[in-house]
């Protein structure tokens, strides 16, 4: 089992920047070097830099590099000196032991890796001396944390309390009613370099930047992320709004809306065999009882058109079959249901910000989608088709989803832009829904297949299964999307009677036989003490 990888970053409701005046001064300001940069090709950490970091950061530190126009966000620009996760006040330099760890750990959410199994200790301080050298604001003194208090004792109440300062200082205008990132501001949100930016998912905590816990989330409400809409909320605190408690609790309301536990990342996705009908619909209440399994979806960047930035992040999958059918039911967070005029803002944004070296990103908003595909037969090895969608020598297996018009075929693949539906009525039946930032689908066939090309499911084998989703409001279609690696999918096998017998006739059969030997230990014991009074 692996942890999720985190693809998105997190940001909170825009309110304002108190940094606005050092924004604009680092703005005017051309990007000078100090002393790390002047070294020349001696300089402690510049190797590092121009071998790991330049092809994203820019040779000059101005996040410009080769590959900075495939990113959303873009990479940071060193000659700002503006560091989103610090332990610093809003609009203050970070300290070294925060870019330290950025440089570790990574930015979730980002296209940024950690470098902590790839470089050296010595390797990783040099590069961040060397990053400080691009900005002259590094040359005055080194900023101090902010001294945070302790966490007050997790209750229902503090939940409560929390939910309720949410509200009061309008998280859902970005985040939305459910944190999901679907707020009303959502769509218009850019960050100082006028470059789109998400809200972040809040049910996600596995994938914020600067971290997910109750204590890193506080943390990040205090300082803000310097260049995003994020800000800091300590002048809400200092103006009486609300009290450094009560941001305690806003936190612990923020991590309460995901799972209790980050999602573990599974092999095998089990399909229970249902004690009686299969789930009518994808709000069925029988669902609650199927355990979901958390696939990872990541950008499609194998076959033009290549995609960077995909909205799906995740899917959670559930299944359960009765011998007869199989259900599945996929959900995942989408803050836009697609086409939505109100995300038309968002994807002009993201089409004039995203490069066009595969062909320009369409304007035109497109349906959501998601694709489940198998292999036509299973085979006794490892063979499966080309997880983009098959191919030629091998096709896929799909069944395919639209959004706009609602509906589902089956069909097989040879690519993800070459599906070929089969002709007739679909023997996949499906329902969706979505509200508030999240899509759920439940398809539902037979085991047997209605079709020679299908896949037949058989109970007791472990099937491969992979997905594909696309946000058509995030210019997403056929090709530019989210794909998954292939997954396992396996049908539980009755239990047959005898499992159940056979506990039964041991127990019994032990049970009997510790009473024989208990008589015959009370017979010897009756005979022994015969024959010693006998002998008395």
């Amino acid at each position: 089992m692996t942890r999720a990888p985190a693809v998105r970053s997190a940001l909170l409701p825009t309110l304002g920047r108190a940094a606005l005046g050092l924004s604009l001064l680092a703005t005017a300001m051309p990007p000078y070097r100090l002393i790390a940069q002047e070294g020349g090709s001696a300089a402690p950490g510049k190797a590092v830099y121009e071998k790991w970091c330049a092809g994203c950061h820019g040779d000059n530190g101005d996040g410009f590099g080769e590959a900075a126009a495939f990113m959303l966000p873009r990479p940071r620009d060193f000659t700002r000196g503006d560091y989103q996760v610090r332990t610093t006040a809003s609009g203050e330099l970070p300290t070294d032991a925060d870019i330290r760890r950025i440089v570790d750990d990574g930015m979730p959410g980002t296209a940024m890796p950690g470098w902590r199994e790839r470089l050296t200790p010595s390797e990783r301080a040099d590069v961040v001396a060397y990053l400080k050298g691009f900005s002259r604001f590094f040359e005055g003194a080194s900023p101090e944390p902010i001294a945070f208090s302790g966490a007050p004792g997790r209750s229902a109440e503090g939940i409560e309390e929390g939910a309720r300062v949410y509200q009061e200082l309008e998280c859902f205008r970005c985040h939305g009613a459910q944190g999901r990132g679907d707020g009303a501001s959502a769509p218009t949100l850019t960050d100082d370099w006028d470059v789109p930016t998400r809200a972040a998912d809040l049910s996600e905590y596995w994938y914020f930047n600067g971290g997910g816990t109750v204590e890193e989330i506080y943390y990040r409400l205090q300082t803000g992320l310097n260049g995003t809409p994020m800000p800091s909320f300590t002048d809400v605190i200092e103006s009486g709004i609300i009290t450094e408690d009560q941001l305690w609790r806003l936190a612990q309301y923020v991590r309460s809306l995901g799972p209790e536990r980050e999602p573990e990342v599974r092999s095998v996705i089990r399909a229970r065999l249902a004690d009686g009908a299969l789930p009518a619909g994808p709000s069925d209440s029988a669902w609650e009882d199927v355990e979901p399994a958390y696939v990872p979806m990541v950008g499609q960047i194998i076959v033009a058109p290549r995609w960077f930035a995909p909205t799906v992040d995740g899917i959670w999958v559930q299944a359960v079959h009765d011998g007869e059918r199989v259900a599945l039911r996929l959900t995942w967070n989408d803050p836009s249901r697609s086409p939505d005029p109100d995300w038309q803002e968002w994807l002009d944004r993201v089409a004039a910000t995203m490069t066009d070296a595969d062909g320009p990103v369409p304007t035109t908003q497109g349906p959501d989608r998601v694709q489940v595909q198998f292999p036509q037969r299973l085979s006794d090895g490892m063979e499966r088709p080309y997880f983009l969608g098959g191919d030629s020598r091998r096709p896929a297996y799909v069944w395919r989803w639209l959004s706009e018009p609602d509906g589902v075929e089956e069909g097989l693949g040879t690519g993800l832009d070459r599906f070929a539906p089969f002709t007739g009525s679909s023997a996949v039946t499906h329902a969706a829904s979505f509200t508030d930032g999240a899509w759920t689908v439940q398809y539902t066939r037979a085991l047997a297949a209605a079709d020679t090309s299908a896949l037949a499911f058989v109970a007791g084998r472990a099937m491969p299964i992979a997905f594909y989703a696309a946000d058509g409001s995030n210019g997403e279609g056929e090709v530019r999307g989210a794909v998954s690696a292939w997954y396992q999918l396996y049908l539980d096998v009755p239990t047959p009677p005898s499992a159940y017998v056979a506990p039964v006739l041991v127990t019994l059969l032990t049970a009997g036989l510790g009473v024989v030997v208990i008589v015959r230990a009370q017979r010897r014991g009756s005979r022994a003490a015969s024959e010693s009074t006998e002998a008395s």
